[in-house]
């Protein structure tokens, strides 16, 4: 998961890193000293980086993760302590009106909106708004020391950023009642069990494994991956009927593409396929 090459070299000030190499963008968010909880700047540049990411035709799988040995904390709650009633302290947003945040450019909608699959790579604890990005993501590996607290309403507030839309369609309304309602903190394992995480893997092997996976999906024809992912998406709000014609639509002009081409004629010839996304 390590990078070879960045876009944006890291500066003093950045909340969240950039860089890309091997087709994979590692995305970090960056505030180790406070456990990574989100600011404002943070909400700022993780979604410009998503965005970025989303757009560069070189990138084939994000990665998202966290500095230290957090991933996300959840909220700034110094900030929020500091807050006039009512709203979140430090989380305006450049591109709000009036002072208010804009929920159209915030991380978990443009999370929800890229085409380019995600993996949330969890080398540590998530909770409240940091859970919420996790589920956001297409695909999530944890490390075996992880945990996820769910604990909203133990905070007096809920899945501000999309865990009520997200939860009860990974478990089931039951179990993600039963989650949401207790605000139990869950273990890494007793995750994987629910379906809320792919994979756990040991702690010192986590980083291997994460590689491992996103080279995989990036060795695949990215056009086409882009297009499943859309798809899946797109049958969240869609009759069957209506998904298979959208599908057929999404079909044709990869049928005309160089990646297909290229990957009849690898099957023909018995070896690996070496998509261009092209």
């Amino acid at each position: 998961m390590t990078s070879t090459a960045s876009d944006n070299p890291a500066q003093s000030g950045d909340e969240v890193l950039y860089a890309v190499g091997e087709h994979i963008a590692t995305i970090t968010l960056n505030a180790p000293q406070r456990m990574n909880t989100i600011s404002g700047l943070m909400l700022d540049q993780l979604a410009e980086r998503l965005l970025q990411a989303d757009r560069d035709r070189d990138v084939r799988v994000i990665v998202l993760t966290g500095a230290g040995r957090v991933f996300c904390a959840g909220l700034d709650m110094a900030a929020q302590m500091g807050a006039s009633k009512g709203s979140l302290g430090g989380l305006s947003g450049e591109g709000g009106m009036n002072g208010e945040l804009d929920l159209r450019t915030t991380p978990p909608t443009v999370l929800h909106n890229l085409d380019t699959p995600v993996i949330c790579a969890l080398n540590g604890g998530a909770a409240g708004y940091g859970l919420d990005i996790a589920l956001g993501c297409d695909i999530r590996i944890a490390c075996a020391s992880a945990k996820l607290n769910p604990g909203f309403a133990k905070r007096g507030i809920l899945p501000e950023s999309g865990g009520t839309w997200l939860l009860p369609r990974m478990v089931g309304y039951a179990r993600a009642a039963e989650i949401a309602f207790t605000g139990r903190m869950l273990s890494a394992t007793q995750a994987e069990q629910l379906g809320l995480v792919n994979h756990v893997v040991a702690d010192d092997a986590f980083t291997d494994a994460v590689r491992d996976l996103a080279l995989e999906i990036a060795a695949n024809a990215p056009l086409a991956v882009r297009a499943i992912k859309r798809m899946m998406r797109a049958a969240e709000t869609e009759t069957f009927d209506q998904n298979v014609h959208h599908v057929f639509l999404q079909l044709l002009p990869l049928l005309r593409t160089d990646d297909f081409r290229e990957a009849v004629t690898a099957y023909m010839e018995k070896r690996p396929p070496t998509f261009t996304g092209q």
